[in-house]
């Protein structure tokens, strides 16, 4: 088994997944409340990683990340390096596919806040930012935390946009997946099946724990 693989997989998830969580906080608030023209627009910009196959979300993070685009050239200005087949370039990309991830049950969660806890906190004088970051997002942090777990999850099994943005570098961007497609090419069946196995096992604690997250929301609500 490739735990150079699985640990770097995990360091990634960590790192992207702490990265995402002030950007889809921040974005839940418009999304559940807002009431905007512009609201379905930017709806329907946050779930597009869910329909879009991974080679085009990964062509167009090549785009925008490359040595041609303005954050590109900048990092290189500011790094020396290229965010292209790097670290740093895969967590940018892991931010972004995994948004829709963390997202959705965050959503959910805020909009089955009771309306009337909020009309109160804003009559005793908060503000909207304080209505949502003391009352909305305290009684909705059963979806925070199925919304940052499913996020760390969906970013441990990433395969097609880590494996353009990233390439496969031993030790720099090679991840658990990519490991595992390897074995299978190499024709390593033992080590595929370790490795898909605890892939699997992942999975599972993964949705067993999302699972008793919304029953306890639905319970509580």
């Amino acid at each position: 088994m490739d735990w150079q693989a699985i640990i770097l997989s995990l360091r990634l998830a960590a790192c992207s997944s702490l990265l995402l969580a002030p950007v889809g906080i921040l974005l839940a608030w418009p999304l559940t409340f807002g009431r905007f023209k512009g609201r379905f627009l930017l709806e329907a910009v946050a779930s597009l990683p869910l329909v879009l196959p991974p080679t085009v979300l990964g062509f167009y993070l090549i785009v925008a990340l490359g040595p041609l685009s303005p954050v590109g050239r900048v990092w290189e200005a500011l790094t020396g390096t290229r965010l292209v087949f790097s670290f740093q370039g895969l967590l940018l990309a892991q931010v972004v596919t995994n948004l829709p991830f963390f997202l959705q049950p965050l959503v959910a969660s805020l909009g089955a806040v009771d309306r009337r806890l909020l009309e109160a906190a804003g009559t005793l004088g908060s503000g909207r930012p304080g209505v949502y970051f003391r009352v909305a997002l305290p009684l909705a942090w059963r979806g925070l935390a199925a919304g940052w777990i499913l996020a760390f999850a969906h970013a441990i099994g990433e395969f097609g946009v880590v494996l353009m943005v990233g390439g496969n570098l031993p030790g720099r961007t090679r991840t658990a997946s990519i490991a595992l497609f390897d074995q299978v090419q190499a024709f390593d069946l033992r080590g595929a099946n370790q490795t898909a196995l605890l892939l699997l096992g992942f999975a599972f604690a993964v949705l067993g724990c999302t699972a008793w997250l919304k029953a306890r929301d639905r319970a509580w609500s």
